[in-house]
This record gives structure tokens, sequence and C-alpha cells, in this order.
């Protein structure tokens, strides 16, 4: 789907997302001390939001215009928006919001490998030493063993693939494949991600 394909999906009356954020970068990043954070494909900007909340300073880039503009006023509805900055941007080709961040987090970016590699190494360049670049998304095996997510397998992504694109510099903390529920029109089922952390040396 190209931006405005995307604009046409975050126009509707619910959030494509939902309010709360991904479960594991919850997860990871609860019990670190706040700084800055990136949310690469923020999409409506769920991840930056809750950051800031726990008093991170976020900065989300999505490029879908509507998107951003949606999770503008949620930052403002949830008292964040002076801890938060939202901005149209392209994840693949950049440039990304300039300068270095404690964690950077690339939540379900699912487009074909090169220009994923390209994104995560983009992403990686603005961790700062010591910070955490979490990239999560639905694994290869979702399309077989789980529910939901791409039915595009070149779109899909295992935790090999993600630590083969990080560039020299970054020890890699977690490369697993994740299980989390998800509402299905047939119950509730299982969905398989992929999930990496890596932190920058």
């Amino acid at each position: 789907m190209d931006a405005t394909e995307w604009d046409a999906r975050y126009a509707g009356k619910e959030l494509v997302w939902g309010a709360e954020p991904n479960r594991f970068v919850a997860a990871e990043l609860t019990h670190v001390t706040p700084g800055r954070a990136l949310d690469i494909a923020c999409g409506e900007g769920r991840n930056a939001i809750w950051l800031a909340t726990r008093g991170w300073s976020a900065v989300g880039v999505d490029f879908s215009a509507t998107a951003i503009d949606r999770a503008r006023q949620l930052a403002e509805q949830a008292g964040v928006a002076d801890s938060t900055d939202f901005v149209v941007g392209d994840v693949v080709a950049g440039p990304l919001p300039p300068g270095s961040f404690d964690a950077v987090v690339m939540a379900y970016l699912h487009v074909p490998a090169d220009a994923r590699t390209r994104a995560t190494r983009l992403a990686a360049e603005h961790v700062a030493p010591g910070g955490a670049l979490i990239v999560v998304g639905h694994d290869t095996t979702n399309l077989t063993e789980g529910a939901g997510g791409p039915q595009d397998a070149a779109v899909l992504f295992t935790p090999d693939d993600v630590v083969a694109d990080l560039p020299v510099g970054f020890t890699v903390e977690k490369a697993e494949r994740v299980r989390r529920p998800v509402e299905t029109s047939d119950g509730v089922r299982t969905a398989v991600d992929a999930l990496v952390v890596a932190t920058r040396r």
C-alpha cells in the first residue's frame, strides 16, 4: 500500500491499531529510564504517545499525513503534546528526524526485504551509544502458524532476517519468535511475530 491508500485507511473513525502500545515494545521499555525515543512508521502514534506518558520525549514519523494528523490529536488528548513530535517522512529513503535516540522502535513495518534492510540501517544510525533498537513485526511463519497480518510472504520476516540487516556495532539482546492473541471473526487466535532487540555499543 502507498501513502494515499494508508491515508484512506487512517481516515476511518476507528483507530487502525488501537490506543494501547504494542505489548512487546511496552515490555522492553517499561523499566528503562526515560530519554529520547524515535517511533518509525508510527501510524497513529500509539507507541510514541505511551512513551511520552511515561516521561520520554518521543518523535514519531510516518509517510501517511492522515496518520500523523491523528497522532497529533491523540497526543493532545493524552496531555503529551509538549513531549511528542510527529512528522511526515519516508522511513525507507529518509531522512529521519535528526539527532540520536535512546530507543528507536520499528513496529510492523512490512515492506520488501531490500526496503526493510534500508529502513533498519537508517533507523540504526539514529540509535545513541548504549541505546536500543527494537524491531517487531509479523513473522514469516505467521502465514502458516498464526493469524492476521499481511498475507504476502515477500513483506514478512524472521528474527534472523532482521539480525542480518543490522550494521556493525550492535549487540543482539533478543532475536526470537513471540506470540500474541488477536481477535478474529473466528474468535481469539494467536499471531506469530518476530522480535529483535539490539543495543548500540
